[in-house]
C-alpha cells in the first residue's frame, strides 16, 4: 500500500451541520448522529454528585435540566459572541460530537462544517478558530450551498434552508456561491416556536407551556394552508390535562415565514439570466428541519405562479442532507486543497 493510500484509510473525514437546535454529523466511516446543540453545567456539587460529570450535553442535559444551567451556544445559526461561556460551550459542544464520531480511536480528523449563507467573516473565524482546537483542518462553507452538493444539483437550483435560527436561501451557479447568490432570513424555527407559544398564551392564559413543549408540538403537528382537521393538543392548567384547539395558532405562526421566503426566492432567481430562469423555478429545493411543515412547498409553488411553472421539492433526509453534502465534499476534494474553495484553516 502506497503512502498515500494509508494517509488517507488513517484520516477521519466528518461533515458537520453546526445548527442552533441539533448537530449533525457524519464520517466517510459510516459514523451518522444528531446531537442536539444544547450544553448542561450543574448548578452545584450535588448535581456533579448525581450526573456524574462536569458537563452534559444534548438529550441528556434536556433531560436533567432541573440540575444544571443550560446553554445553547448557537444563535441565529452562529456562534454566540454573548461571553465567554458561550464561546466554551460551543467549544466543548463540537469537542464532543467529533469525540463521539471517532467511536475511541486516536485518529487525525478533518472536517466541512456548514454555516448560514451570510455568516460574517468574523463568526467564521470564531467557528475556524474553535474546529482548530478539535481538528486538523477544518473549513466552513455555506449549508444551503453543502445540501445542492448532497443532491447533486450544482447549477440552475436556489435551496431554501429553513433550520431553527435562519432560513438561507441559496442560488447555485456551478461554483461556490457568492454574497449575491444567498440571503439569511432570521425567522427560522425558533421563531416560529416563540409566535406559538406567545400566541397560545394569550389564548389560553392559565395553560402551562414551556419553549421545550411548544416545540415539540411544532415539530409533530406544524403545518400551512387548510387543515385536514382541527389540531388538538392536551396541555396542563393548575396541574391538570385538558384538550386545547391551536388550529389556528399554528397555521397562523407556520405561514408567517412564507411571504419572507417567496420574496427572497425572487430576488435570487432575478440574479440568474433570463434564458435561465424558468429552469430555475422549476429546481426550487427546500431543505432543514422546516421542510417538515405540512403543505408548505405547495404554497411556496402557488405563491410564485404568475412566475410561470414552479416546482417545489423537499429532501427527503432534512436532518442530514447538510452534513452529508459537508462530507461528500470532503471526500471529494483533499483537505489540503479546501483553501482553495471556502473558508479554511
Amino acid at each position: 500500500m502506497s503512502d498515500d493510500q494509508g494517509t488517507q484509510k488513517e484520516q477521519l473525514l466528518l461533515g458537520i451541520d453546526f445548527g442552533t437546535s441539533r448537530t449533525a454529523v457524519m464520517s466517510n466511516r459510516g459514523y451518522k448522529q444528531i446531537t442536539r446543540s444544547i450544553v448542561g453545567y450543574p448548578k452545584d456539587i450535588i448535581g456533579i454528585k448525581f450526573l456524574g460529570k462536569a458537563q452534559v450535553f444534548g438529550d441528556e442535559a434536556l433531560k436533567n435540566r432541573s440540575a444544571l444551567t443550560l446553554y445553547h451556544p448557537l444563535e441565529d445559526g452562529v456562534v454566540r459572541e454573548a461571553s465567554e461561556k458561550d464561546y466554551s460551550a460551543a467549544l466543548e459542544l463540537l469537542r464532543y460530537v467529533v469525540d463521539e464520531a471517532k467511536q475511541g480511536e486516536d485518529v487525525e480528523v478533518s472536517g466541512i462544517i456548514g454555516v448560514p449563507s451570510r455568516a460574517s467573516i468574523m463568526n467564521k473565524e470564531l467557528l475556524l478558530k474553535i474546529a482548530r482546537e478539535v481538528m486538523s483542518v477544518a473549513m466552513v462553507v455555506s449549508e444551503p450551498f453543502m445540501v445542492a452538493y448532497h443532491l447533486n444539483k450544482l447549477s440552475n437550483c436556489i435551496v431554501v434552508d429553513i433550520g431553527a435560527g435562519t432560513v438561507d436561501i441559496c442560488g447555485v451557479k456551478g461554483s461556490i456561491p457568492g454574497s449575491k447568490d444567498q440571503v439569511t432570513i432570521i425567522k427560522g424555527g425558533d421563531y416560529i416556536d416563540e409566535r406559538l407559544e406567545s400566541t397560545i398564551q394569550q389564548k389560553y392564559y392559565d395553560v402551562q407551556i414551556t419553549k421545550n413543549l411548544v416545540r415539540t408540538i411544532k415539530e409533530q403537528h406544524s403545518f400551512v394552508g387548510e387543515p385536514d382537521q382541527p389540531l388538538k393538543v392536551t396541555l396542563r392548567s393548575d396541574g391538570r390535562p385538558a384538550e386545547y384547539d391551536i388550529t389556528k395558532e399554528m397555521r397562523a405562526v407556520c405561514e408567517s415565514i412564507v411571504p419572507d421566503i417567496v420574496e427572497n426566492i425572487i430576488t435570487i432567481m432575478k440574479g440568474y439570466d433570463p434564458e435561465d430562469q424558468q429552469e430555475v423555478l422549476q429546481n426550487i429545493v427546500l431543505a432543514g428541519g422546516g421542510s417538515n411543515i405540512r403543505g408548505l412547498a405547495k404554497m411556496v409553488e402557488d405563491r410564485l405562479a404568475d412566475f410561470g411553472e414552479i416546482k417545489v421539492t423537499c429532501v427527503q433526509d432534512p436532518d442530514f442532507s447538510g452534513c452529508s453534502g459537508a462530507l461528500k465534499l470532503a471526500q471529494d476534494l483533499p483537505p489540503e486543497h479546501w483553501d482553495k474553495i471556502g473558508f479554511a484553516g
